[in-house]
């Protein structure tokens, strides 16, 4: 089996995350950056959407799991994710995800995280 990959780059959400309660009044920009692995060559051949990891459905579906999350840290918001998606996309093999936090430390551009999860 092939092992291509579909990604995402740059995906910003707003969510309520942060252990501090100043954090947890408003929502703060996150920056998702994607990697799905998978096998691409069945909708190569057919050109049918039905035959893919959709990168729309799965950007909708983050940005609902984020903007509706409380969580208050970026470490288990990144978990859910990831969790969340190879529930709901059996294709996807590997996820390589950046999660930035652009506001948490005023002097740094960004902060945040990179995880790799594999399906069992």
């Amino acid at each position: 089996m092939a092992l291509d990959i579909i990604f995402i780059q740059g995906l910003k959400i707003n969510a309520v995350i942060g252990v501090y309660d100043w954090e947890k009044q408003f929502k703060q920009p996150l920056i998702f950056d994607l990697s799905l692995s998978t096998d691409l060559q069945a909708s190569a051949q057919s050109d049918d959407i039905n035959d893919t990891v959709n990168y729309k459905t799965i950007a909708d579906e983050v940005i609902e799991l984020v903007e509706n999350s409380r969580y208050e840290l970026i470490e288990t918001l990144a978990e859910a994710t990831c969790q969340q998606i190879f529930q709901r996309h059996q294709a996807v093999q590997q996820i390589e995800l950046t999660l930035k936090k652009p506001n948490a430390v005023v002097e740094a551009e960004t902060v945040g995280l990179k995880i790799v999860r594999s399906r069992s």
